[in-house]
């Protein structure tokens, strides 16, 4: 629920609402095993973890070659031996245990998630943005040392390579761990008996070694900051290649840094989101986190070392203009969103106009969420549009991340309705028709 309530107590999603039985004196009880599905069920986990790893490997030999074609056909994947570096696994562990001991150092501070099933809050240390400017700092170093930060170019394949393999066996330890915990610490819909679908899906909400939160950890830190390297390592190939980083090229960088900073700068937003608080963590979160994130949402770095792009002032400055508004949407409204969830009564959001609903929590009907009913996602996809525009017009492959991420926030609004509709009833009706367009003004 993308954030419309003052909500304090996640609630189970419609589409993984587990059917209640009644027990011998007639009071209702939990089934073993939850039965609805999502993603197309079982033959969605049989398919999803095989066509995504393809696709990215796809889209990064796409982008290195001359065509740079989606529509190419038979797709020509890149051959076993491109897919290897013995450098690529040591870079790859590295990174993510320098994460991890940054994560463990008592910088920021701790905040509390929501409520769990068994009243119980877990604690989550905010120190992100810190790993983000910790991980600056080394990398200057290192350049200033002579790095060869361009050769992340050649060692893209290999290490989404090793990304994924890497995600298969974390989502396989984390399917076999969940058989030793609680069953309130499993997530509603991971638990479906099918072990197939359970892999994909998740079945632990919160796995944790200690006090390390695995699912947090992989959500904000190697892949998110990864991304901003990678794209980083692009631009200092294209220095190799032709002296200086093209406008293009540091317009692409700079817009996606802002982007990572302002995640990890608000990373205690994350806490409420549909990741955290109702997903469970399995191959679909983990591929997603450590290697669809880096390695297909910078994919205008990569295409603009092969495909340089001349971009005039004018083009520029409307480019980045575009950027600043779909910025501004984006951060404004989430703001508004979340001080409303923590503290309705505070000046910047109590006069909003709200509508009651059953359960006693309200529904923001002005404001930015007055305007659509998703302002983020508006927001979030004018941003994405600002990031291919920088790569021309000759190709569709910069713009396959604006069109994935419009599929994907379609679909993310379509269970938010779908949950929102079960649990709010008539209030809800009523907000649609206060509220009429999801995500586009006048469009949609």
């Amino acid at each position: 629920m993308d954030a419309l309530e003052n909500n304090t107590v996640p609630s189970t999603p419609l589409n993984r609402r587990p059917i209640m039985k009644r027990n011998s004196q007639g009071l209702k009880q939990r089934p073993s095993h939850d039965t609805e599905r999502e993603f197309g069920g079982t033959l969605g986990a049989l398919c999803i973890p095989v066509l995504l790893p393809l696709t990215v490997m796809f889209l990064i030999g796409a982008s290195r070659s001359p065509e740079a074609s989606l529509l190419q056909w038979p797709p020509a994947l890149p051959s076993t031996d491109q897919l290897w570096d013995p450098l690529a696994p040591v870079l790859l562990l590295g990174w993510i245990s320098l994460h991890a001991l940054l994560y463990v150092l008592p910088l920021g501070k701790l905040s509390e998630g929501l409520v769990l099933r068994n009243g119980t809050r877990l604690k989550y240390p905010i120190n992100g943005f810190h790993s983000l400017c910790i991980s600056g700092v080394l990398l200057m170093l290192l350049l200033g040392l002579g790095a060869p930060l361009g050769s992340l170019f050649e060692l893209l394949l290999p290490l989404a390579a090793c990304a994924i393999a890497g995600s298969y066996l974390f989502s396989l330890y984390l399917y076999i761990r969940s058989f030793w915990v609680p069953s309130h610490a499993l997530a509603l819909g991971g638990n479906t008996g099918n072990p197939l679908y359970d892999f994909f899906i998740g079945r632990e909400l919160n796995p944790r070694i200690g006090n390390f939160d695995l699912k947090y950890f992989c959500e904000l830190r190697p892949g998110l900051i990864g991304w901003v390297v990678i794209n980083l390592g692009m631009l200092m190939k294209e220095v190799e290649l032709r002296g200086s980083p093209s406008l293009a090229m540091i317009l692409v960088n700079s817009f996606q840094l802002l982007y990572v900073a302002d995640a990890l700068w608000n990373e205690e937003a994350v806490l409420t989101t549909m990741d955290i608080v109702h997903d469970g963590f399995g191959f679909m979160l983990v591929f997603g986190d450590l290697a669809w994130v880096p390695f297909t949402y910078g994919m205008q770095a990569a295409f603009l070392v092969v495909h340089p792009q001349a971009l005039s002032s004018l083009g520029a400055a409307a480019i980045i203009a575009l950027n600043g508004v779909g910025y501004y949407v984006f951060r404004k409204s989430n703001s508004q969103k979340n001080q409303f969830r923590r503290d309705p009564t505070h000046p910047s959001v109590a006069r909003l106009e709200t509508i009651a609903t059953a359960t006693g929590k309200r529904l923001l009907v002005s404001g930015w969420w007055g305007l659509v009913r998703h302002p983020n996602y508006l927001g979030d996809l004018l941003m994405a549009l600002a990031w291919s525009l920088p790569c021309g017009f000759s190709h569709l492959l910069p713009y396959f991340y604006v069109i994935y991420f419009a599929v994907l926030l379609i679909h993310r609004e379509d269970r938010d309705e779908r949950q929102c509709r079960a649990k709010y009833g008539l209030a809800w009706d009523t907000y649609c028709q206060r509220v009429p367009y999801r995500i586009f003004p006048y469009v949609y």
